[in-house]
């Protein structure tokens, strides 16, 4: 277990789970970005993975017990703990959760992660209810205190039948949380401005206009920008996503809103990403009691404008360097041309929504970056790695001294 130095040494833990089927996902991504692996596994966490997949996507031993002779010959759960730069445990149950809490070293996880140094990240993967409930919520409020990394839970579909809040980060979302501040600092000493999500029109007391974003390509762009230094404030819609590690976070509801929240976060900034599907209108007037249905007749909306933030922060001076996002369903490349010049931006990533595998309700997604005097395709990928593509290119676009 000669250690590298050139390289980051995670250490993953499983736990048990059904999402430990992502955690070998999760040993390819990280190797991949270049970091060394290896993998301890719980009792429960065999029963759903076996080690020797993990041995094969890690290319090292698996450890599970604190009771093996061999590897324990020579206290080997110390070295393994000194080995670590970082342990990451993806899944990581509420069981674990609470043992970590409490500080407990019943198995040869929970021993490690006392037995370490290194800091500590752990991606929640459990039931809705489960994620829910107050000892649960108490056990991670605990463990953050104590400054380990909570990534997630995000909301979607689970393996039980049921959709909330519980589901595990995908498998490259992780790696770049984690990967990222041991492998670089392009962004640091720049402070970026980014919106993210929909907002919400109220009609009355039970009803909005709205749209189907769902903030992870804003959310990732942030994650990333914060990951490489970047001093980030996120101004964000109503979403289900938890804040970016290192994040300064502003939650809003409405366009005006967002709109007041940009204007007052904007002076200072460096850079403004507006990743965010603003609604265009709302309601002249916002009714005070649920409008009813009348039987046999339709509903009549007044609307007026929004503001513009997008047109607002460019026309701004001084003025950060101002990145929109164009989110359309054909002529895409044309469309969001003429949104960059006509709204004076210094870079548009246009993407096309309204299909299954990219853009709203996915992971996934694909750019065309334009500026006034080129362009480049960022190619389908995981939203972590589109937004580490699209600061790459913003980041080359950067006047001296911005």
């Amino acid at each position: 277990m000669t250690p590298d130095p050139h390289r980051p040494r995670i250490l993953l833990g499983v736990s048990g789970g059904i999402a430990a089927y992502k955690a070998a996902e999760l040993v390819r991504r990280l190797r991949e970005r270049e970091a060394d692996v290896r993998v301890v596994l719980t009792d429960n966490a065999a029963r759903f993975v076996t080690p020797l997949t993990f041995q094969a996507l890690s290319g090292q031993p698996v450890r599970s017990s604190l009771w093996d002779d061999a590897a324990e010959a020579a206290m080997g759960h110390i070295e393994l703990a000194r080995w670590a730069t970082r342990v990451v445990i993806a899944p990581a149950s509420a069981d674990l959760i609470a043992r970590l809490a409490h500080g407990l070293a019943d198995d040869l996880l929970t021993t490690l992660c006392l037995a370490t140094e290194a800091p500590i990240t752990i991606a929640p993967a459990m039931n809705r209810v489960m994620w829910a409930q107050p000892a649960v919520q108490a056990n991670v409020a605990t463990l953050v205190a104590r400054g380990v990394q909570v990534l997630g839970p995000d909301a979607g579909d689970q393996a039980c039948g049921e959709t909330g809040a519980g589901r595990m980060w995908e498998a490259p979302a992780i790696a770049q949380a984690v990967l990222a501040p041991m492998q670089g600092t392009a962004w640091a000493g720049r402070r970026v401005l980014i919106t993210a999500g929909p907002t919400y029109e109220d009609l009355d007391p039970v009803r909005y206009l709205g749209n189907r974003s769902s903030g992870r390509m804003g959310y990732a762009v942030a994650a990333a920008a914060a990951a490489q230094g970047a001093e980030v404030t996120l101004v964000s819609g109503p979403v289900t996503l938890a804040t970016p590690p290192g994040v300064r976070r502003i939650d809003v509801r409405s366009a005006e809103a967002m709109h007041a929240a940009v204007l007052d976060a904007l002076p200072g900034q460096h850079v403004f990403i507006a990743t965010a599907a603003v609604a265009d209108f709302r309601p002249r007037e916002r009714q005070a009691s649920k409008i009813k249905k009348q039987a046999g007749s339709g509903l009549a909306l007044d609307l007026v404008q929004n503001p513009d933030i997008l047109a607002d922060v460019a026309a701004r001076q001084p003025r950060p360097f101002v990145v929109g996002f164009a989110a359309e369903t054909d002529d895409v490349e044309r469309y969001a041309r003429d949104k960059l010049v006509r709204k004076k931006l210094d870079m548009i990533a246009a993407n096309r929504v309204g299909t299954d595998d990219c853009g709203f309700d996915s992971d996934r997604n694909a750019l065309a970056v334009l500026w006034h005097d080129g362009g480049a395709q960022v190619d389908m990928a995981d939203k972590a790695t589109v937004a580490r593509r699209l600061l790459e290119l913003i980041l080359a676009r950067l006047p001296d001294g911005a």
